[in-house]
């Protein structure tokens, strides 16, 4: 069985996020990048199809000399090789369009995509895949086994959850609960001593039409200031939250 694992570059959520340009685009400056989350669960679960059937496992992300960092750290995981198409990933289609091509080109069984990225959440990219590239497709899945050419996964649906089957070729969009939190995997020496010399592959642009462009980015809000009130003081606090809060 062949799987291509989708991955995203992505800000550490602990990094301090600006921008530059008049807010028109992502100050990258001492930021932090890491593998996208929902993508580090379907790379785990990945592994393990590799160690009990024998998978093979690549890895691919669209996007500059800057995310090869990032698909080092998972082919240090256990990645067999890793792809890097080299253009700017600027859009959700464009981004599927290329991945498109890289998944028709290795006629890949299994296609592993996180729901998400925790950048942009657009959610967008893994059902755009699986429909160009004809493929059955299960988001929000939580769980996945695969027997033959018949795939069983469990996905999260509005109150409760759903058991389904498909057949290969499949696109996932994976997410927290295809694995365990304590089964994700941390890059030993070994691994990225033996990653050093895993196949980290170029490829060109498909030359993919963007469809959309990013005007603005606009931070929250700064929360106001907190108001203490007496804890005997129940009529100020009654008046606060109607009159203020506008809760009551």
């Amino acid at each position: 069985m062949k799987i291509l694992v989708c991955i995203s570059h992505v800000p550490d959520t602990t990094s301090k996020i600006n921008f530059t340009e008049s807010d028109g685009k992502f100050d990258t400056a001492g930021v932090q990048f890491v593998i996208n989350p929902n993508d580090e669960f379907g790379l785990t679960r990945a592994m393990w199809f590799k160690e009990k059937q024998g998978a093979s496992v690549d890895v691919v992300t669209v996007g500059g000399t800057e995310v090869e960092p990032t698909l080092r750290k998972a082919l240090a995981i256990g990645a067999d090789s890793a792809i890097r198409v080299d253009t700017e990933a600027l859009d959700g289609l464009q981004v599927a369009r290329e991945l498109a091509e890289v998944a028709k080109s290795g006629a890949y069984d299994l296609v592993i995509a996180g729901r998400e990225s925790i950048d942009y959440n657009g959610g967008m990219v893994p059902g755009m895949l699986a429909e160009l590239t004809g493929a059955d497709f299960i988001n929000n899945c939580i769980g996945l086994e695969i027997e033959g050419s018949t795939a069983t996964a469990i996905r999260e649906m509005d109150g409760g959850k759903e058991t389904l089957t498909a057949s290969l070729p499949l696109v996932i969009g994976g997410q927290k609960g295809l694995v365990e939190e304590s089964d994700l995997r941390i890059p030993n020496m070994r691994g990225i001593m033996m990653a050093r010399k895993k196949p980290l592959n170029v490829t060109p642009s498909a030359q993919s039409q963007i469809e959309s462009e990013i005007v603005k980015f606009e931070k929250p809000a700064l929360k106001g200031a907190v108001k203490l009130v007496d804890a005997t003081n129940l009529d100020e606090l009654v008046a606060l939250l109607h009159n203020e809060a506008k809760v009551i």
